[in-house]
């Protein structure tokens, strides 16, 4: 399901005229078959790397291209099982972001982003999926330089 979103998110990856490419860093691990809903997982995935892109791609504009070559864009995936339950963590190496906006990311219809660019349902909906449609725990941590996103699912359903 990653690899799907992330193939449709491709040309948002691209080197654009004015960045570089958004590298991306896959570290899987070997994961068992997970009962879900694979598709409002993919839901999730393209909510959270979609953030990703555009917090990356707003802070690029406000870098010269050698900041841009001395610490290139990149998002981090990585997957492995913690005892019943599958964790996928994105993160990317963005600007991060502050306390307050960290403590409404879930709020429906919350966004950073200006008027007439996005609803601010992505999140929500996001979190909806994994707490209630998969008994799960979507968090996310962040700091300067890093945000990371953690998806923890039960390997079987409830």
């Amino acid at each position: 399901g990653i690899d799907s979103t992330l193939m449709i998110l491709q040309t948002r990856l691209r080197a654009q005229n004015w960045r570089p490419e958004i590298a991306i860093v896959k570290e899987y691990s070997e994961l068992p078959q997970v009962q879900c809903y694979a598709g409002q997982l993919n839901q999730v995935f393209m909510n959270i790397l979609t953030n990703a892109i555009d917090a990356l791609e707003e802070r690029d504009r406000d870098r010269t291209p050698k900041q841009m070559q001395d610490n290139p864009s990149q998002i981090r995936i990585n997957t492995r099982t913690t005892g019943d339950m599958i964790v996928i963590a994105i993160a990317d190496n963005g600007r991060g972001m502050a306390a307050e906006t960290k403590a409404k990311l879930f709020d429906p219809f919350f966004t950073t982003k200006p008027v007439g660019k996005g609803t601010g349902m992505g999140l929500s909906i996001s979190y909806q999926i994994i707490t209630e449609k998969h008994h799960g725990k979507l968090s996310c941590a962040s700091q300067s330089g890093q945000t990371t996103f953690t998806i923890e699912i039960p390997i079987a359903a409830e």
